[in-house]
């Protein structure tokens, strides 16, 4: 037994001179990979200075470059809502393309080349989706059943209902209202369709004003009449005044409901004016620049690291091809 235990010292030490001589073979690779390094960018320090200064320049131009955006929120009146998101595509499509003479010669918009994107989302608000619309609250509860209700309620089938939309337009310098606003909202109000169907709803909404205005009067003419009444009931007759009670409930829970309506009426005149109906405009909100400004200092180095990759990707494909073509490579 005692003739094993020299072979295991030996073992011992022959691992600890593999271990001792690995370990010094990676510190010298990371010396010969740092030298490298070095050597790389003392062969190409030109092109690396003209990286660094390029990058610098170009980040610099962009961190002092402004861009705006205008916020404008809107209600599409008469079912238009299909008929402004279709409009709102369009003209981005005409932006991308830079069709600057539709813009300016259709649109109207004063200074097209000023436009960088124009956008649409909806505001979501459900709330005022159900309000007085149970037929809204069914559907919502419908399509709630088969999956999550978050997701119904940010779907395009659904927030593209929401009473109020918002679109964005976004430019490379401030914009004035009289160039950019009112031009694209004459646009907008320009459907002959809509502007039918916007005189109906006008004329049919007045109407019902002064129907409801009419009942409104009958009713003070009864109420009227029961106070006058009163006065001169037997008021013994305990039987015909619990009846007519009953029926003066009645007859002020009808003129409570048709005053709500009739203020409700009221208010929808306001915005029957147009067919895309603004509420609020926000011009000219500066828009946050890119990565807090600081590309100044980020793209000289990333053009530098993209530099490096490049010529570290090359070395290698040459490699790879030189051990192909001797056959050393499996």
């Amino acid at each position: 037994m005692s003739t094993n235990v020299p072979q295991s010292d030996d073992n011992q030490e022959i691992d600890l001179a593999q271990i001792s001589k690995r370990i010094g073979g990676f510190f010298e690779s990371v010396k010969t990979s740092i030298f490298n390094g070095i050597q790389f960018f003392v062969q190409n320090w030109v092109i690396v200075l003209i990286l660094i200064v390029a990058g610098f320049a170009v980040g610099l131009y962009l961190d002092t470059k402004k861009a705006y955006s205008n916020e404008i929120i809107v209600t599409p009146n008469f079912g238009s809502v299909d008929y402004l998101y279709s409009k709102i595509d369009l003209l981005e499509s005409k932006i991308i393309s830079g069709d600057t003479v539709f813009l300016k010669e259709i649109v109207g918009i004063k200074e097209p080349k000023n436009l960088n994107e124009i956008k649409i989302k909806p505001i979501t608000d459900v709330y005022n989706f159900v309000k007085n619309k149970p037929e809204n609250f069914e559907l919502l509860k419908l399509l709630a059943e088969d999956g999550d209700v978050n997701k119904v309620i940010e779907e395009s089938t659904t927030s593209k209902n929401y009473p109020f939309q918002k679109i964005i337009i976004y430019t490379k310098k401030k914009a004035s209202e009289e160039k950019l606003i009112a031009p694209l909202f004459a646009y907008l109000n320009t459907s002959d369709y809509f502007k039918k169907i916007q005189k109906q709803v006008y004329t049919n909404t007045i109407s019902k004003i002064r129907q409801n205005d009419s009942i409104i009067n009958q009713i003070d003419g009864v109420l009227s009449n029961f106070s006058s009444a009163t006065k001169y009931s037997n008021r013994s007759d305990k039987l015909l005044y619990n009846n007519e009670n009953s029926q003066l409930n009645d007859i002020i829970k009808t003129k409570d409901v048709l005053l709500s309506e009739q203020g409700t009426h009221r208010i929808e005149l306001i915005g029957f004016d147009k067919i895309i109906k603004e509420s609020s405009v926000t011009m000219n909100i500066e828009a946050p620049k890119f990565i807090n400004g600081n590309l100044k200092l980020l793209l000289p180095l990333v053009f530098v690291l993209l530099f490096v990759f490049l010529n570290a990707f090359n070395s290698f494909y040459k490699g790879q091809q030189r051990k192909k073509v001797s056959g050393t490579l499996n």
